[in-house]
């Protein structure tokens, strides 16, 4: 009777077991490395780093912090410190392709690179190019100068944030889900049942997809602060004979003023006429049939056919005899 008292009571026990130690793992994942006491344990410097980075934060929040310094960004930066450089830099140079081979120069002289590269022509055919330079953290200002060196400068902004806090934590999590993922694979060797196994596959799939997330968090944070990123936008000057020009207009813009003006008028009335000759010449040939059927239509006079063709001279007389002469003629 023990032997099957015991033999039913293992496998209750076993269970029992496995279900506080998923619980206990699931709160130390969840919490993050905050509420457990192994997860403390398994991350003992977390607290003092968060508690170090957010004095060394304090105090280097004035020169870490500047959004747009006078000439240079290069403050004093606390040790230890995490910041996320991004400057945006428009320059006006005389040769858009001799520029931005200067720009790509400096980045990979300094360890750095250049990423997208966008160029245009404006209506005045002048060339506009667009590039951003990623280059390190330490190397930034000095790239900064060796740009704004090339041409005039149009515009600038630059832009530092403080990230060390984001940093601190993100690490202090992947700790402690590293230790939460070694401990479900520790329960999965120990686990006898094939349900037990299956639920903790399932929850190691979790972890681990949790983990990946904070890893991809934690590289995207640390290729931000270790490699600065600046916008470069160049374009060309324009020509110095119109920098020049008086704004007064003179005799020459007034003639050729007019001038425009008037080829402008002509072009109109060529399109004006061009566009009404079609309806000109139908109702020039509907009038000229008009006019032929209203005269094919006239009613004639009568007696008008009877009239001889000379009908318009005068009519000439027969000769008249005279009486006495015929007479005389006989008695002759």
């Amino acid at each position: 009777m023990r032997t099957r008292r015991s033999a039913r009571t293992g496998p209750v026990l076993a269970g029992i077991l496995l279900a506080a130690a998923l619980a206990v793992t699931g709160c130390g994942a969840a919490g993050g490395g905050s509420d457990s006491s192994a997860d403390k344990a398994a991350t003992p410097g977390a607290e003092k780093a968060r508690s170090g980075a957010a004095d060394s934060a304090a105090s280097g929040a004035g020169g870490a912090r500047s959004t747009t310094p006078s000439k240079a960004t290069g403050t004093s930066v606390p040790a230890g410190s995490h910041i996320i450089r991004t400057a945006s830099l428009t320059l006006r140079v005389k040769d858009v392709p001799e520029a931005l081979d200067a720009a790509r120069t400096a980045a990979v002289d300094a360890g750095g690179y250049v990423g997208n590269e966008t160029t245009t022509r404006d209506g005045g055919g002048r060339e506009r190019t667009r590039a951003v330079l990623r280059v390190p953290t330490d190397r930034y200002d000095a790239v900064l100068s060796s740009l704004e060196g090339t041409g005039k400068v149009v515009e600038r902004t630059a832009k530092a944030e403080d990230v060390t806090d984001q940093v601190v934590d993100v690490e202090s999590r992947v700790k402690s889900q590293r230790v939460s993922v070694a401990r479900v694979r520790e329960l999965m060797d120990q686990a006898t049942k094939l349900s037990d196994v299956v639920a903790l596959e399932g929850e190691l799939s979790t972890r681990e997809s949790d983990l990946d997330a904070l890893l991809a968090r934690q590289a995207s944070l640390k290729d931000r602060t270790s490699l600065a990123t600046i916008t470069l936008s160049l374009s060309e000057a324009p020509l110095k004979d119109a920098g020049k020009k008086s704004d007064a207009p003179g005799f020459v813009d007034a003639l050729t003023g007019g001038w425009d003006a008037f080829v402008t008028m002509l072009r109109w009335i060529a399109l004006v006429f061009g566009a009404v000759l079609p309806f000109l010449l139908s109702a020039g040939l509907l009038l000229a049939l008009w006019l032929r059927l209203a005269r094919t239509g006239q009613p004639r006079r009568p007696g008008a056919e009877a009239a001889p063709a000379n009908a318009g001279s005068l009519p000439v007389a027969p000769p008249v005899r005279e009486e006495g002469g015929e007479e005389g003629g006989e008695e002759d």
